[in-house]
C-alpha cells in the first residue's frame, strides 16, 4: 500500500505567489528562462540558476548549483518564502479550459519508489539524473514536484471535496498560460491522518505520470544518504520525494509527436511510396490532420498533410507494441528512417501536444525537419497496464496538461 507523510512546506508569501511560481525546470530553455532574469523574485533564479551567470555558462557545472544554492536562500533569508511550522499536506487543483483536476502534495515513501509500489513507465538517463541529483544536494531541496496518479478513491476525494469547500485557499491565481492554479493548505491534524490512513489502507499503488527523472534523483540521493549512516528512524526527510497524486479520472494525456530532420536518403515522394507497405495513405490535404483515434496518424511533408491509417497486421497486439508510438517508431523510424534509438538520436525530435499541429508546420516549412507525425495520446489505462506488467514505454509517449508550477511548495531535505 502508499505510504505518503505531511511534511513542512517552504512557501512564497501570499502576495508573491504568482509571480514566484515557474513552470518545470525542464519544459523551458535556457532562452526562456532568461527572460525573467531582471524579475527578483522568480523561481527560475532557483532551477534555472544559470540565467545568472554569464551566457554559455555549462548548465551542469558546479557554480549552477551553488548559484540555485545562493538564490533559495536569498528567498528565505528575504522571507520570500517561508518554512511551515507543522506538517500539512496542500491540496492543488489546476485548470485549463474548463477542465479542473485536484491533486494531493506529499511526501511518497522512497522505499515505495524502491520496492514497486510506485510504478514507473519510462527510462531514466543517468546525465538528468545527475543534473538533479546535484541540485538536490547543493540546495538541500526538491524543487521540482513529481506528478503520481492513482486510482479513484471515495474517501480521499470526499475529505479532499469537504476541505476545498470549507476553507479559503492559500493561493488562487491564473498564470500567463492561463492556467488557474489554487491551492489549500491542509494543516487539521485529524484530517491528515486520515488520509495517511486511506492511503496506507486503500491505495495499492501509485504510477509516475510525469518526473520519472526527478523521483530518480530523490532515490539515488537517499541512498547516497543512507548508506553514509545518515538514517535513524527511516522517517527522515531524505527518505520520501515531493509528490503531487491526483486520481486517474481527472487526468488527461495529451498526443507527444514527432518530428525527423531528413528522410534517410529518400525523396519526399519515394518516402510516401515505402510507406503504403504498412499504412494506408490519404490524398494529400491542405488542412492539417489530427488523429481521431488510435491507429491513425497526421504526417506533414513537402507542404502537405496526409493521413496514415496502419493496417492490420504490421504491429503486435502486446500492451507495448498495440501503442501509436511503438507502431511510428517501429514502421517508420526505424524500418524506413534507421532511427532505432530515439533516446539518444539526434534525427529526431519530440514535441509536445500543448504546442499543436502548427508547431509541427513550422519545424518542417522553416527546413529545420523533413517531416513531422501527429499521434494520437496514450490512455491512462495503457499507462497504467504498462506499468502494472513491469514494462516501460517507447519514450516520449506521454505529454500531461497543465503542468505543476515549481516554488508553490519546496519539500527540504
Amino acid at each position: 500500500m502508499a505510504k505518503i507523510t505531511p511534511f513542512k512546506g517552504l512557501r512564497p508569501k501570499k502576495e508573491i505567489a504568482a509571480k514566484l511560481a515557474t513552470l518545470p525546470y525542464d519544459v523551458v530553455s535556457v532562452e526562456e528562462a532568461r527572460a525573467y532574469r531582471k524579475e527578483p523574485y522568480h523561481f527560475y533564479h532557483v532551477t534555472r540558476a544559470e540565467i545568472d551567470l554569464q551566457e554559455g555558462v555549462d548548465v551542469h557545472s558546479i557554480q549552477v548549483y551553488e548559484k540555485a544554492k545562493e538564490c533559495l536562500d536569498q528567498l528565505v533569508s528575504d522571507k520570500i518564502m517561508v518554512q511551515d511550522n507543522e506538517p500539512c499536506y496542500y491540496i492543488y487543483e489546476l485548470v485549463m479550459d474548463g477542465r479542473s483536476q485536484t491533486g494531493l502534495v506529499c511526501g511518497s515513501s522512497l522505499d515505495d519508489y524502491f520496492n514497486g509500489v510506485i510504478k514507473k513507465h519510462e527510462f531514466t538517463r543517468p546525465e538528468k539524473e545527475l543534473d538533479r541529483i546535484n541540485h538536490i544536494k547543493y540546495t538541500r531541496a526538491q524543487t521540482g514536484v513529481v506528478f503520481l496518479a492513482y486510482n479513484d478513491n471515495d474517501g480521499i476525494d470526499k475529505i479532499i471535496n469537504d476541505w476545498k469547500r470549507a476553507h479559503q485557499p492559500t493561493y488562487d491565481f491564473v498564470a500567463e498560460d492561463n492556467i488557474r492554479h489554487t491551492m489549500w493548505v491542509v494543516d487539521d491534524y485529524a484530517k491528515v491522518a486520515m488520509i495517511t490512513r486511506i492511503f496506507d489502507e486503500q491505495v495499492p499503488a501509485t504510477y509516475i505520470a510525469d518526473g520519472h527523472h526527478r523521483a530518480a534523483s530523490a532515490g539515488k540521493v537517499c541512498q547516497e544518504m543512507r548508506e553514509g549512516g545518515m538514517s535513524i528512524t527511516g522517517d527522515e526527510s531524505f527518505n520520501y520525494f515531493i509528490t503531487c497524486i491526483f486520481p486517474e479520472s481527472q487526468l488527461k494525456i495529451m498526443d507527444y509527436n514527432r518530428v525527423v530532420k531528413d528522410l534517410n536518403g529518400m525523396t519526399a515522394d519515394a518516402f510516401i511510396q515505402a510507406l503504403h507497405n504498412d499504412f494506408e495513405v490519404s490524398e494529400p490535404m491542405t488542412e492539417s490532420y489530427k488523429p481521431q483515434q488510435p491507429h491513425e496518424f497526421g504526417m506533414f511533408i513537402a507542404g502537405k498533410w496526409y493521413k496514415l491509417t496502419v493496417k492490420e497486421g504490421t504491429y503486435t497486439n502486446d500492451p507495448i507494441g498495440i501503442l501509436d508510438v511503438s507502431i511510428l517508431q517501429n514502421n517508420i523510424l526505424s524500418k524506413l528512417l534507421n532511427i532505432n534509438d530515439p533516446r539518444t538520436d539526434k534525427r529526431v525530435d519530440f514535441v509536445g501536444g500543448i504546442r499543436g499541429l502548427g508547431e509541427l508546420e513550422k519545424r518542417v516549412n522553416s527546413k529545420d525537419m523533413a517531416a513531422a507525425f501527429a499521434c494520437y495520446p496514450v490512455s491512462i489505462q495503457q499507462l497504467f497496464d504498462i506499468a502494472d506488467s513491469g514494462n516501460v514505454m517507447p519514450p516520449k509517449s506521454t505529454w500531461f496538461e497543465p503542468k505543476l508550477r515549481d516554488g508553490l511548495v519546496v519539500y527540504l531535505v
